[in-house]
């Protein structure tokens, strides 16, 4: 099977699709220098699938492209992208800040 994954923007996720089948989604709230990601579901039945990580890869990739820094409060795209470090960068807490 292969997995679909696209930019529900007007539902703030990206979702997984098999087939016709939504797999799962991982939400975001988007503003012009962050992007946050609250929330990762998978389908139980997707579960072990690698659904998780084509989610998390192609969320990341599109902050990338964006040039938007990452907040990951999602557990899983959080634990995702520590075991991912060239995804690292993005991290909210490890881009450079200005100080006054």
């Amino acid at each position: 099977m292969t997995v679909t994954i696209r930019d529900a923007e007007g539902a703030g996720r990206f979702e997984a699709w098999l087939d016709d089948h939504l797999a799962g989604f991982a939400e975001y709230m988007r503003s012009e220098e962050l992007v946050v990601y609250p929330h990762t579901v998978v389908e139980p039945a997707y579960e072990g699938q690698g659904i998780g990580g084509a989610l998390a890869r192609a969320a990341l990739d599109d902050a990338r492209a964006r040039g938007l820094a990452v907040l990951a409060t999602c557990p899983f795209i959080k634990g995702w992208m520590s075991r991912h470090p060239e995804y690292l960068d993005l991290a909210y807490e490890n881009r450079s800040r200005v100080t006054d």
